[in-house]
């Protein structure tokens, strides 16, 4: 019986040791077991279930009007408010975060110091990922491409079809997808045909040195300003531009809408070319002329002279 009496008054004096023990902020475990202080734990339990619920509602709701924004005004950039709808929804989850644990009585200040260095110590060792991340916030504050665009990137020709914060998704011309990282999009040049809602549409046509070089310029301007797609203002350029080996080039320069260029380069090619064989304007193609150091022998003549030759011997 004194055994355990002895064991049992160890017990008592490790569970009393235990509970005088401090465990937060100079309370020990004795504070926190008393009927107030559960009822304070319980209070700052459903404190906290609440802020972090209507953190989530009013984040959720925050971040879809911000995005809504955009599809409202079509002048404004779908993908920066989707950007700015995401920094506004993360940034007010986060604050819920705090609010949460100064709820329990946590002391943020060191919290927040220790996800800086925390930070720090991840950035260095990520240091492409993160130039790729603020390189694709430089694209979408600064908007050299968008949603859509026809762009040149990097020896890259397509559409922009996505704009994240690491990478920019591009179909090329035919229609393969190709993933560009941001930080070789914002680091090289960049040609955005579809920036302006015009351009200007550009050929060469070459005609005979024998044609009447009024008749065919007319020809060429009454063909291309006569298509709906050519504009008249700026003016165009319609002009004789090189004396060629074997043709006689005009330079033409038309202005278009930027979404019809590539269809009206490519027709008129075929228009003018049809309508300068109708007027019967000569259009050239190369030639060359061979001169030989030895004069050509005709075959039948060399055929001859084999056969008298060998009448000859026969005759000796």
């Amino acid at each position: 019986m004194e055994e355990i009496e002895q064991v049992a008054q160890s017990a008592g004096n490790w569970a009393a040791d235990l509970l005088q023990t401090e465990i937060y902020n100079g309370k020990s475990l004795a504070d926190y077991l008393t009927f107030d202080a559960l009822i304070t734990l319980t209070t700052s339990i459903v404190g906290a279930l609440v802020i972090i619920l209507l953190g989530i509602i009013v984040s959720g709701f925050i971040g879809r009007r911000i995005k809504r924004m955009a599809e409202r005004h079509k002048s404004l950039d779908d993908t920066l408010f989707a950007f700015l709808g995401n920094i506004a929804r993360y940034t007010i989850l986060g604050f819920t975060a705090l609010f949460v644990l100064n709820t329990f009585g946590v002391q943020t200040t060191s919290i927040i110091a220790l996800i800086g260095a925390a930070g720090l110590a991840v950035g260095l060792e990520l240091q492409g990922t993160l130039s790729n991340v603020a390189a694709g916030v430089m694209i979408i504050f600064f908007r050299p491409l968008k949603l859509g665009d026809f762009v040149d990137v990097d020896g890259v020709m397509g559409t922009v079809k996505n704009i994240t914060l690491n990478y920019t998704e591009i179909a090329d011309l035919g229609n393969v997808k190709v993933v560009v990282p941001n930080s070789e999009v914002w680091g090289n040049r960049i040609k955005n045909y579809s920036s302006y809602p015009t351009r200007r549409a550009e050929w060469t046509f070459g005609v005979g040195y024998g044609a009447n070089l009024a008749k065919a310029e007319e020809v060429i301007r009454d063909t291309i300003m006569a298509d709906e797609r050519a504009h008249a203002d700026p003016e165009p350029f319609f002009q004789v531009n090189n004396l060629g080996s074997s043709s006689v080039d005009f330079l033409v320069r038309v202005w278009c809408d930027t979404d019809a260029y590539f269809q009206f380069q490519a027709d008129m090619k075929r228009k003018v070319k049809e309508a300068l064989d109708a007027a019967d304007v000569n259009i050239p193609f190369p030639t060359r002329t061979l001169v030989h150091e030895n004069p050509v022998v005709n075959l039948s003549d060399r055929q001859a002279d084999k056969s008298d030759a060998k009448q000859d011997i026969a005759a000796e």
